[in-house]
């Protein structure tokens, strides 16, 4: 018996000594060639020494502003006090400032692209959406507000998202929209056509402002400091748990607007790819009276497509921007037949798209084959449909036709089911097919001559534009340039176009909306003249008035004028203001507009503003503040 312990005691003895089998000097061996192997891969990596990528302009500054900080604050405590006094300097430059910095970057960086190999983009596998776009969280908000809430709202310009009825993202659809989002040229690739978007489509779309300040989401910290602290914003950003809290409180003031934007651009109009918002954006809500008056389609637009280009670069696996946009643009643009597609869409399409008529849509589209089978529809994008107080409600058709309900004066409003004009006892008679009814019974058709039927009478030469009218003749002198339907050519130089003043104003809002400017009355519009730049189009939101800003050189500087496109026996006349500033000092004009059929060539007998060459920006441009008032309210001040 003891022996058998002794020889158990020794065979665990030799097993304890954990001798290497030959499986395990194999494995080692094999493990140590990889660790060679990947060593030698990262050496001959490093020896290849790309062409490393240009740097930033905020990277060109703060080089040259660290040396400067440096040699003159000899006390600081290094790097890290010169790299956070030129974080603040470069926040409060302006733009002009920063121009040096920009160019030399942009130099860099274009020879860099011009010679750098072509980079592949790393093959994505997603198949499923992630994405921090939330409408069924901005619905449950919305109907919890208050009518003094709601009121609030509408008075910041975001009174279209109350008519929010979409809860859901189709993130099928949205995956393959994003597929075919051209970031380079802000386009969709659809059905074979490339359709373009602009902030226009957002207005149209979402209903929020295409038109006025840019929205600017920097500055200095120290002017949000205590915004911070009242969200309790973080690094990450604010919380948007903490906004819907904030949003449960009755209160309709100051603080609930901020929180309301901020969670609506959290959740629904510019999400990140993280879960919080940020706090860069307490930048432009500081002053909450100053909210209505930004270009939130261009900001929207710019931000969806940083976003998908990221997604795109494969920097973020989740998807931030408006992709409810994305998808409503698709169901209006892409025809798949049936009820809802074949009716009058209300403008903006928000309201129009509630979870049953998505759900009908979606059906016909796999009836069709699946997304990229329909037909595209060629929109007009009119510009006389009016807002309601909401800015939401529009009344428009989805084919390029106007509504014929729309209750004010504008240019744009049309009868259908009617063909030729009459004119009978004071009163004009439309007949025809979307024939434009521009006139009242107050109206004068072709001059200030009276109808008799004891005066010789002639149509107009100006039928071919709308007028078929009558004109009275004394002795054979028929005025048809003052006539309103006198021809009136298009302003851009590669277009032959002609037309009365209300259709003009139609083709350039359709054919012609991404070459101008779209303002709204009583409201300052900033714009930037560049060196080649001749003139700028711009056109009025509420009555699709055609104004031209015309730029001319002198010996001294530039002139600045401001005309309106409209016949020149026209008596409206419009006031509008012109500023330009270098610094503290500024030169204004305040005069009234003169109305001209077209582009006018050289200096017209109208008031300029002279501006001297030194109010120019860095790279020659001339940075312009102007604002018009509708000729109605100059009518009633007057009075």
């Amino acid at each position: 018996m003891l022996c058998i312990t002794d020889s158990e005691s020794m065979k665990k003895k030799q097993e304890g000594k954990k001798v290497p089998s030959e499986g395990n000097l194999s494995t080692e061996k094999r493990k140590v060639e990889d660790d060679i192997e990947s060593a030698e891969k990262r050496k001959r990596k490093k020896n290849k020494c790309p062409t490393p990528r240009p740097a930033c302009s905020w990277v060109h500054f703060s080089r040259e502003f660290i040396k400067e900080y440096s040699a003159s604050h000899p006390e600081s405590c290094g790097l890290k006090a010169a790299t956070k006094a030129a974080s603040d300097v470069w926040k409060s430059m302006r733009v002009e400032e920063k121009a040096k910095y920009t160019k030399q970057s942009r130099e860099l960086w274009d020879s860099y692209l011009s010679t750098a190999p072509a980079r592949i983009p790393k093959p994505r596998k997603q198949t499923k959406l992630v994405t921090r776009c939330s409408p069924g969280r901005l619905f449950n908000v919305l109907q919890r507000l208050s009518p003094e809430q709601n009121a609030a709202v509408k008075s910041m310009g975001f009174g279209s998202l109350l008519g929010l009825r979409c809860r859901t993202l189709r993130r099928s659809l949205c995956l393959w929209l994003l597929e075919r989002f051209n970031t380079a040229g802000c386009s969709l690739e659809i059905c074979g056509v490339c359709i373009p978007l602009s902030p226009r489509d957002v207005e149209i779309v979402l209903g929020l402002a295409a038109s006025g300040k840019d929205v600017i989401n920097s500055g200095p910290d120290d002017l949000i400091v205590d915004l911070r602290r009242s969200y309790n914003a973080t690094n990450h950003g604010i919380s948007v748990r903490l906004l819907e809290e904030r949003l449960t409180a009755p209160e309709a003031g100051e603080d609930f607007k901020r929180s309301f934007v901020l969670y609506a651009l959290g959740t629904l109009l510019s999400p990140t790819a993280r879960l919080d918002v940020s706090p860069s954006f307490l930048h432009f809500l500081t002053n909450m009276d100053a909210v209505h008056q930004y270009n939130w389609g261009k900001f929207l637009l710019d931000r969806l497509v940083r976003e998908v280009s990221r997604f795109h670069q494969g920097k973020q696996r989740a998807v931030g921007g408006c992709l409810l946009f994305l998808q409503l643009f698709y169901y209006e643009s892409i025809s798949v037949g049936g009820s809802h597609s074949s009716n009058s869409s209300v403008v903006p399409c928000l309201s129009s798209w509630g979870e049953e008529e998505i759900s009908e849509r979606e059906k016909r589209q796999r009836e069709l084959g699946g997304y990229g089978f329909g037909e595209v529809i060629c929109k007009d994008r009119c510009t006389g449909l009016e807002f309601s107080e909401s800015r939401g409600q529009l009344d428009g058709s989805s084919e390029g036709k106007i509504s014929s309900g729309v209750n004010h004066d504008s240019v744009f409003e049309q009868q259908a089911n009617q063909a030729g004009k009459e004119i009978m006892d004071g009163n004009t008679y439309v007949e025809g097919t979307n024939v434009p009814s521009l006139l009242t019974s107050n109206d004068v058709l072709c001059g200030n001559m009276e109808v008799g039927t004891e005066s010789a009478s002639t149509l107009c030469q100006n039928k071919e534009y709308d007028c078929n009218g009558t004109l009275n003749c004394v002795d054979d002198v028929i005025p048809e340039e003052t006539c309103i339907f006198s021809p009136h050519a298009c302003p851009l130089l590669d277009c032959n176009f002609t037309g009365s003043s209300e259709q003009l104003s139609l083709h350039f809002s359709s054919k012609h909306w991404d070459c101008g400017r779209r303002f709204r009355y009583n409201i300052p519009l900033s714009v930037s003249l560049g060196v080649n730049e001749q003139f700028l189009v711009l056109q009025a939101e509420e009555d699709g008035v055609l104004f031209l800003l015309g730029k001319g050189i002198e010996s001294l500087g530039n002139t600045v004028i401001v005309t309106c496109i409209g016949p020149s026996s026209s008596q409206d006349r419009f006031l509008y203001d012109v500023v330009a500033s270098r610094g503290v000092s500024s030169l204004r004009l305040k005069s009234l507009t003169e109305c001209f059929p077209g582009r006018v060539e050289g200096l017209p007998p109208v008031d300029f503003l002279l501006i001297p060459f030194p109010f120019l920006g860095p790279s020659g441009q001339l940075d312009l503040e102007v604002c018009i008032w509708s000729s109605t309210e100059l009518g009633a001040d007057c009075t």
